[in-house]
């Protein structure tokens, strides 16, 4: 069964150009390297809730296991994290439409 791996964030207001430098140019491809794909990115406009929601889809639970325990990842997250504040992740069962 596909899973899919949920991430939400706030963006530093300091960093948002290497924010969205970083995302785009390494952190996308780098969770396609990893087999994370179809990576979606959601702005939240009005509410209670974090800035920035992600998700990126990987073929089983152990496939999205091995990528997260990977030194890849590992390395890609704490880049994220010199950009964003309130980072919260989890992994759950890939179904259509958006999951939060």
């Amino acid at each position: 069964m596909s899973t899919k791996l949920l991430m939400r964030w706030n963006v530093r207001p300091e960093t948002e150009s290497e924010y969205f430098e970083f995302l785009v140019h390494e952190f996308i491809p780098g969770m396609n390297r990893l087999g994370i794909t179809d990576f979606q990115v959601w702005y939240t406009a009005y509410g209670e809730c974090e800035q920035k929601l992600a998700s990126g889809v990987a073929p089983t639970i152990e496939h999205m296991q091995f990528a997260l325990d990977s030194p890849d990842w590992k390395k890609m997250l704490e880049k994220l994290q010199g950009y964003v504040n309130d980072f919260s992740q989890k992994v759950v069962p890939a179904t259509q439409g958006f999951q939060i």
